[in-house]
């Protein structure tokens, strides 16, 4: 961990209120969920469980929380409308952490967790539970004998997965380091039953970006096996257009049921989508490129560039509109390439430095014709801007391919070899 990282201990957060930017609190923490892994590694933290003044319960991603203070969480303000929900990997940090027989890894000595508490990790906005305050001998929370300690977290047995027999849970924790890409590919290859359960056990965002890299057999299978309110939670975390691409395959009435449970500016950008023919530029684009206005500065461009939930593709340049500058946009203007924004100083105007010389891709042009403009340019990204001069979205080169492989691309086994490293016989 990084010194000066923060640490706070959970038991100080249960009933801390929970605001949103501007100051109002929206509920209450009532709980944090963490996904424990094979061995004594770390958990991660996934998020809080919020009350609000209803009662109902919802799922805070720890992605929205921007500051864990003295007696206060902030949030961005945008909570999940679905009821929380365990999965099976998950464990309730308070309810089911506090107060359990564990053992020292060194002495053998039985325990009991005090508390737990969690660090972010540096320079990220993950979170992970790093170390654990014990009670040795037998008596429960309230007993005053026995000696107190804190041990990190790999100093302590009987939280995490088990290395055999837990089926789906230690198949997901196995494959927790594999980028969506490599994770796709093995969902593809398990059989449908263990597919489902481990799709079941991914939470929304990481079961997204899987989806993204599945064929649309498999994507409708899982989509189809989820309850109808997480189908919605997962397409929504989905870029739009791949969102798009999915529910283009279902019925119409299953469509039409699903967009109607999402929320309504996600569901707004998808159906906007789904206007468009697939295999054109229109089809193919996301409706969320980095948007500025022409008096930003280079220091606000690289800012936004920075956000790691971005691709490297849509994170190498930024388009500048007139406002409104979520899409659709006032006028386009011109594009500011990644590299041009490390040459300027931070102060500099990004309306000052467009690149204005490139036409742009209007909506209808075919998949054809987008993939020779970006052969002929060189570019990873290019604007979508339609007959009145605003931007609709960017496609990127990762969108030409998908479209232009061919449907059993997946099915084709790639081998990455070492340099100098032969392939046997």
């Amino acid at each position: 961990m990084a010194a000066g990282a923060p640490r706070v201990f959970v038991s100080h957060l249960s009933g801390t209120p929970v605001f949103d930017p501007n100051g109002d609190q929206v509920g209450r923490v009532r709980d944090l969920v963490a996904m424990l892994r094979v061995g004594r590694r770390p958990p991660r933290l996934l998020g809080l469980v919020v009350e609000l003044a209803t009662r109902r319960r919802l799922f805070l991603p720890m992605t929205r929380v921007t500051g864990i203070e003295s007696g206060q969480v902030i949030t961005t303000g945008v909570l999940n409308v679905r009821r929380f929900e365990q999965r099976p990997t998950e464990r309730l940090v308070l309810g089911e952490m506090l107060d359990r027989r564990v053992r020292l890894v060194d002495t053998g000595d039985e325990v009991t967790v005090l508390d737990v508490s969690i660090q972010q990790l540096p320079a990220r906005r993950d979170w992970e539970i790093d170390r654990v305050f014990v009670r040795k001998g037998k008596g429960g929370t309230f007993r005053r004998k026995g000696e107190t300690l804190t041990v990190d977290w790999s100093a302590v047995d009987g939280f995490s997965l088990e290395e055999h027999g837990q089926g789906a849970e230690n198949l997901l924790a196995t494959f927790e380091q594999l980028r969506p890409a490599d994770l796709a590919n093995v969902l593809h290859h398990l059989s449908p039953k263990r597919r489902t359960e481990v799709a079941a056990a991914l939470d929304d965002d990481r079961l997204a970006d899987v989806l993204e890299e599945l064929p649309e057999d498999d994507q409708i299978e899982i989509l189809g096996k989820l309850k109808e309110e997480r189908a919605a939670d997962v397409l929504e975390a989905m870029d739009p257009d791949d969102a798009a691409d999915l529910l283009a395959e279902l019925p119409e009435e299953d469509k039409e049921r699903l967009l109607t449970l999402m929320q309504p500016g996600d569901a707004a950008d998808v159906r906007r989508l789904m206007a468009y023919e697939e295999r054109t530029a229109g089809g193919m684009m996301t409706t969320e490129p980095i948007v500025l206005r022409p008096d930003a500065t280079v220091a606000d461009a690289l800012a936004r560039v920075r956000q790691q939930d971005l691709s490297p593709a849509l994170a190498a340049q930024v388009y500048v509109c007139r406002p409104p500058d979520e899409t659709p946009t006032g006028k386009y203007l011109g594009t500011v390439h990644f590299q041009r924004l490390l040459r300027d100083p931070p102060y500099t105007l990004v309306g000052s430095i467009l690149d204005d010389d490139l036409l742009p891709l209007a909506p209808g042009t075919t998949l054809p014709a987008v993939a020779g403009y970006f052969a002929t340019y060189d570019m990873v990204a290019a604007p979508v801007v339609d007959e009145s001069g605003s931007l609709l979205g960017a496609i990127t080169v990762d969108d030409v391919l998908d479209h232009m492989l061919p449907d059993d691309w997946r099915e084709t086994e790639f081998h990455l070899e070492e340099e100098g490293a032969g392939h046997g016989g």
